[in-house]
């Protein structure tokens, strides 16, 4: 008989929108965890599928906000401020499935044995199914060794030492509101930013290779650049921060070595398709990280992130006009300057535009 051990100071909070066939899956894994926590938070963006629905049914409390108020720091922060008794706040992602019935249990353990622990996030395993391409970014991202971080990582490991996820991770609610909490306006890598945020203030992170979920993904290359073109954003508007954490283009270089390698034992003729990949992403992130050379309407484009163009101060500072260095060694990207007349035109169209692009829904 399994035993159950109640924790009234964690709360559990997940983001959701039309989370569609997993969501059962999702519940049951949940449902089997050998703690049960103290509050179940589910922040719904409207939902047209029976996510909403079938969270009220299995008892947990359900907020709904409209998708053009939801970002990833914001609505996380939210969520948190919902939860002003919690000790320890559990973040998930609609699509991340707990694997095992103590997941959660050795998750908590890091906070629980450790008072200077502000964050632990858990170990990603690809699907059944997953190709591998995707297999092989799971495992460089989320390795089998757990491993312990504090402000001197940032010596040996730079932009790496700040790597978290909150798919699914626990934190400290009073070590995050010691730095102020999930930023309010952030495009991507809210996870990324607040644990740097956190070591730099003293405290430490964990990643427990030991707490696992199934979580993983298939893009199309498309939406590989939609993505990179955001995280290039993020790289952008956080330059203080990357400059005090470090860069990451020494990680980027290790993952290509180590994807190169990874294939040629296993399918060589994935090597091109890795290496155009590879490619995009490159192309996607420096172009982002430029954005504020580029036509709003461009941004909206591209982005993956549609509600946080809707904020002024997010909005690139000026019209492009002259050709932006995407710095391939194939020369420049050239993007003409647009007439006002030219650009309201393109932003009318964008939604219609992106109505089928993407497989998957925004991942939230």
């Amino acid at each position: 008989m399994k035993t159950i051990t109640e924790r009234p100071d964690v709360a559990i909070i997940v983001l959701t929108r039309n989370a569609g066939r997993l969501w059962p899956e999702w519940i049951n894994a949940l449902q089997n965890q050998s703690v049960r926590a103290g509050r179940y938070l589910v922040i719904d963006s409207m939902s047209a599928d029976h996510t909403a629905e079938l969270a009220a049914a299995a008892g947990m409390e359900v907020v709904r906000i409209h998708p053009d108020d939801f970002s990833h720091g914001g609505t996380r922060q939210m969520a948190a401020q919902l939860c002003p008794d919690a000790q320890l706040l559990v973040y998930l992602t609609q699509d991340a499935i707990l694997h095992q019935v103590d997941s959660l249990e050795t998750l908590l353990r890091h906070c629980d044995e450790d008072e200077h622990v502000a964050m632990a996030y858990g170990r990603h395993l690809p699907r059944a199914g997953a190709d591998l391409l995707e297999r092989h970014a799971r495992g460089f991202t989320y390795p089998a060794v757990s491993s312990v971080r504090d402000r001197s990582c940032f010596k040996t490991m730079g932009y790496r030492a700040a790597f978290a996820s909150d798919v699914y991770a626990v934190y400290r609610a009073s070590a995050l509101r010691s730095i102020g909490g999930f930023p309010q306006h952030i495009i991507v890598s809210e996870d990324s930013y607040v644990a740097a945020r956190l070591l730099l203030a003293g405290w430490k992170t964990v990643y427990s290779a030991e707490s696992t979920v199934e979580h993983s993904h298939q893009y199309s290359l498309l939406q590989v650049f939609r993505r990179y073109f955001d995280v290039g954003v993020f790289h952008a508007s956080e330059q203080p921060l990357m400059q005090a954490v470090g860069a990451p283009d020494r990680e980027a270089g290790a993952y290509v070595r180590s994807l190169i390698a990874y294939l040629y034992e296993r399918k060589k003729w994935l090597l091109p398709l890795a290496a155009l990949q590879t490619t995009v992403r490159l192309v996607g992130f420096r172009l982002g990280k430029r954005y504020q050379r580029l036509p709003l309407a461009i941004c909206r484009l591209v982005s993956i992130q549609q509600a946080y163009w809707l904020h002024e101060a997010n909005r690139p500072a000026a019209v492009l006009t002259e050709a932006v260095p995407v710095g391939l060694g194939m020369g420049f990207l050239p993007v003409p300057a647009m007439p006002l007349s030219e650009q309201k035109k393109i932003e009318k169209s964008v939604k219609i535009l992106l109505q089928n692009v993407d497989k998957e829904r925004l991942e939230y």
